[in-house]
């Protein structure tokens, strides 16, 4: 399924901005004070979304995996992930934070048994009553605002299509006696995958302000033409056989959409932006784009 490397060169993709060291530094200070983690990685990426540093940074601290989004992504391929992640005693689950879908599992799911040997001890000291308390961690732009208002029942944290938007942590209380601590998005400093840091580009987890959202798209449409191709026929009635070129794609999606410029120049740039667009949208259909190494 990975068909990223191809002609088109991008410049190497490094995203790190100042608050995230400083997040990095907040997740040890504050990790003391919670029963368990939270992450979460967008479906469509499980792995690529998944910074490497937090199983250093988190320790042996009880976590579970939240595969978000998974309303964009190829059903097949979450369940190829979910039965990855059980065969390595990674307890996971598919959600959608934005409708609320696989939600009503997440607290039994941690009671039950990512933290039953917690829950057990209280219930034995008389502390049945405590408030469970969860960090929530995941990169920018996989969903943990949407997370946390949709536990929450209520918008509780702010909620933008761009990432980076959290920049400090955040205590929200729940009603069933459960303490969310909220904390900025991290990336890691140095992306020694760049087919990792391309696919993270694709769903916009990084800042389109320091990409080139032309070869961007070329790659995304070139990975689409083998992986997807009724995708690709179904949104923009585009006969693919797997020979074209990334910039052919490109410029026939903008000549069917009719994107043309004077002297009938094709528009490649808004023809990028809106491949980019719908594809993080889902108007492209559901999506994975990595699979488990079998």
């Amino acid at each position: 399924m990975d068909n990223l490397e191809n002609n088109y060169d991008m410049k190497v993709i490094q995203w790190f901005p100042g608050h995230m060291a400083k997040t990095r530094r907040a997740i040890a200070a504050n990790l003391k004070l919670v029963d368990a983690v939270v992450e979460l990685v967008d479906a469509r990426t499980p792995l690529s979304s998944r910074n490497p540093e937090i199983d250093s940074l988190t320790g042996n601290k009880p976590r579970l995996l939240l595969l978000n989004k998974s309303d964009l992504a190829d059903s097949r391929a979450t369940q190829m992930w979910l039965d990855h992640f059980a065969k390595n005693n990674i307890p996971a689950l598919a959600v959608d934070c934005r409708s609320g879908k696989g939600m009503n599992r997440v607290m039994p799911e941690l009671k039950n048994k990512v933290l039953s040997e917690l829950m057990a001890k209280r219930e034995r000291s008389g502390m049945a009553g405590a408030p469970i308390r969860l960090m929530i961690l995941g990169i920018p732009n996989v969903g943990k605002s949407s997370l946390i208002n949709r536990m929450a029942g209520s918008k509780r944290t702010k909620v933008e299509d761009r990432p980076g938007v959290t920049r400090v942590k955040q205590w929200v209380k729940l009603k069933d006696n459960t303490e969310l601590l909220d904390m900025p998005g991290v990336l890691w400093p140095k992306f020694e995958d760049q087919s990792a840091a391309v696919r993270l580009a694709f769903t916009g987890a990084i800042s389109d302000d320091i990409l080139d959202v032309e070869t961007l798209a070329m790659k995304l449409l070139s990975f689409l033409a083998g992986a997807y191709p009724a995708s690709l026929k179904e949104r923009y009635k585009l006969e693919v056989s797997g020979s074209e070129t990334g910039i052919e794609l490109l410029e026939a999606v903008g000549k069917k959409r009719g994107m043309m410029l004077s002297g009938g120049v094709i528009n490649t740039e808004r023809a990028a932006i809106t491949v980019l667009d719908e594809f993080r949208s889902g108007k492209l259909g559901t999506i994975t784009l990595e699979l488990p190494e079998v």
